[in-house]
């Protein structure tokens, strides 16, 4: 573990902590909705909230960090009076983990997210991934990932409104809510986030064999995936499977916990190049619990790029054995990848 477990315990501590901030803005849709009178703003003062909280988690509990965050303060900076309720809406948020914060303490904080992801060591954040999910009341992520010399090497993902119990409906979230985390060569594990003193459950995703039916995940929107291409896909192995559908990196923790037995994301276009934030701790999560992740050639995801993975297109994640089924699938279709 390139991580102490005393830092381990305190970055799930963060992640924590942040889940509960982005539940109580998203039970304050409504509220939040008639105060800054635009849909997306309730999303946004979860994404500054979150991104404040955990860049100054990290800051408190491991010293100063190098983080590559989705956001910035500059619209919050902006002058006006329009800025006003968001502006104290994320400090509200904020301020239930740190109470004392002053408003340009808390701009500086979603600042410290700043790095450009030209360092050897560094963090990575998604403060809320699955937007439209988070809108809906129902599944996001709040994604952290640590990369060290391009590889991911320890990642946390909070599922807020994901249920520890796979029985329930993934679109029904779920009042408590899990936590998954990954270290290189250490396995992937469960942990409650209301209860994180209690023993965590190591998860394993399943080794789907030839003529086992193929459960698949993929994203409600229908604009992040090229869906024509994932049912040629699995036409072609012969298989009839209604994917569940989910937001966020949620879904790679599904196929983590076998709950799912492969998630593919299909490039909509030529110039689209997925970000780390969107990948690096899901990724490290589900090939710790066993699964096989890559793009859609078989290659690795590559974070040795920047802040985008430009050397990658599109995402396969799939329990051993039906990987690369898959990419052979991919192949014999000629579903070439797309280039910039």
């Amino acid at each position: 573990m390139t991580i102490s477990e005393e830092q381990y315990h305190s970055v799930l501590d963060i992640i924590a902590s942040a889940c509960r901030v982005a539940r109580a803005v998203q039970k304050d849709l409504p509220n939040l909705r008639q105060l800054t009178k635009d849909d997306r703003s309730p999303v946004t003062v979860a994404d500054f909230a979150v991104q404040a909280i955990v860049a100054l988690g990290l800051r408190d509990a491991l010293g100063p960090q190098l983080i590559v965050g989705e956001e910035n303060a500059d619209e919050l900076r902006t002058p006006g009076p329009e800025q006003n309720p968001i502006r104290q809406a994320v400090l509200d948020a904020v301020r239930l983990v740190y109470p004392d914060l002053t408003l340009e303490e808390m701009l500086d904080a979603i600042d410290l997210c700043n790095h450009d992801a030209t360092s050897s060591i560094y963090w990575t954040l998604d403060p809320i991934d699955g937007t439209k999910g988070f809108l809906r009341g129902q599944q996001y992520a709040i994604a952290l990932g640590k990369i060290e010399n391009g590889q991911v090497t320890f990642g946390v993902m909070g599922c807020p409104n994901l249920s520890a119990d796979q029985t329930r409906p993934l679109d029904q979230p779920d009042e408590h809510g899990v936590m998954y985390a990954a270290t290189a060569s250490g396995g992937t594990w469960e942990h409650l986030i209301d209860r994180l003193d209690s023993e965590p459950r190591r998860v394993r995703a399943g080794d789907i064999r030839p003529g086992q039916p193929i459960r698949t995940c993929g994203s409600v929107e229908k604009s992040h995936s090229k869906l024509s291409d994932t049912m040629r896909i699995l036409e072609h192995l012969n298989e009839d499977s209604t994917p569940v559908r989910l937001d966020s990196q949620c879904k790679y923790a599904v196929v983590a916990r076998n709950q799912a037995d492969a998630y593919l994301r299909m490039p909509i276009g030529a110039d689209y190049v997925e970000k780390i934030w969107d990948h690096a701790a899901g990724m490290l999560i589900a090939t710790e619990a066993g699964a096989v992740v890559s793009d859609i050639t078989g290659k690795p995801l590559d974070f040795t790029q920047g802040w985008r993975l430009e050397t990658n297109r599109g995402v396969i994640c799939a329990a051993e054995g039906l990987h690369s089924r898959i990419i052979e699938a991919i192949d014999a279709l000629g579903i070439a990848p797309t280039a910039i």
